[in-house]
């Protein structure tokens, strides 16, 4: 009968292959993360594009009316406030349709006009609803226009399932990076199974030989983290030479530091966890054990 023979592995070697696994899995993940922050940012912009015009009466006068715009403009609600006087509704009109409203009238028959967006918290149905009545209430006011309410239902609804759906599938991958991760480290440390059990002949207690397997993993994942959100950081910042100029306006840098700091964390725990994992598992081995 041949005698088993440990196949020796490099403590370097073996890092850069862990290195190098966990950087892939963790790039994938930071990738779809920046997906998900993209288009959560997006549909923000989205509903914040929602704009409600306030008709006001024609009998209050130029203060009355800018008293009106800044009232409605510090309402928590809204985000961006644009007042319409008469004169500028009229020249408007004119830009957009070619007709002279009052040269055929023989006066100025529009009225000074509010116009704001609302907030992202504040496009539900329901809010608009709200705001509409508020604002309607105001003594001044002669109507207020709101988009349809069948509109807003269906981009919110559109905006929840795409929501959903890449928090669903981030979560997935967050599973399968930590399977992959937890393989990769565990081959790692099954090359050096007999060193683990050298170390318990010589009197080594379990947490002496337990440290360093998980120090030095937990050091490739944080390593790993950093390179994998280099490389995602770079492609943020060549997003527009790349065509996809919206990427870069949409995830700004502080959201990409966050993202980097959670990429370092991830990979520093998930290593020193099946560092941990895998260790213990061999200290409890019999030596008949080690060769299976």
């Amino acid at each position: 009968m041949k005698p088993h023979k440990e196949v020796r592995i490099s403590s370097w070697a073996a890092h850069m292959t862990t290195g190098v696994s966990v950087t892939l899995a963790l790039l994938t993940m930071g990738l779809i993360a920046l997906i998900w922050m993209a288009a959560t940012a997006e549909s923000r912009r989205m509903m914040e594009k929602i704009e409600i015009s306030v008709i006001l009466a024609d009998s209050i006068g130029e203060n009355r009316a800018l008293s009106i715009s800044e009232a409605i403009g510090n309402q928590p609600f809204a985000l961006q406030t644009r007042y319409i006087s008469k004169e500028q509704a009229l020249e408007n009109w004119k830009e957009a349709t070619g007709e002279d409203l009052e040269h055929t009238f023989g006066v100025n028959p529009l009225s000074p006009e509010v116009a704001f967006t609302v907030k992202s918290d504040y496009t539900s149905t329901q809010a608009i609803a709200k705001i509409k009545a508020a604002v309607a209430a105001i003594d001044g006011v002669a109507e207020v226009g709101t988009p349809d309410n069948d509109l807003i239902e269906a981009m919110n609804s559109n905006i929840r399932r795409l929501t959903i759906g890449l928090t669903v599938l981030a979560a997935v991958m967050l599973v399968i990076s930590f399977v992959l991760i937890n393989n990769t480290v565990r081959l790692s440390i099954y090359s050096r199974r007999f060193t683990i059990h050298t170390m318990q002949l010589v009197g080594a207690t379990d947490g002496f030989i337990r440290r360093p397997f998980v120090t030095a993993n937990a050091i490739v994942g944080a390593v790993s983290g950093v390179v994998s959100a280099a490389i995602i950081a770079g492609l943020l910042a060549g997003a527009p030479g790349l065509g996809v100029a919206e990427l870069s306006s949409a995830v700004t840098w502080r959201y990409m530091g966050l993202l980097a700091l959670g990429l370092i964390l991830i990979g520093a725990v998930i290593c020193a966890t099946a560092a941990a994992l895998a260790t213990t598992r061999h200290l409890r081995q019999d030596y008949e054990d080690l060769f299976k």
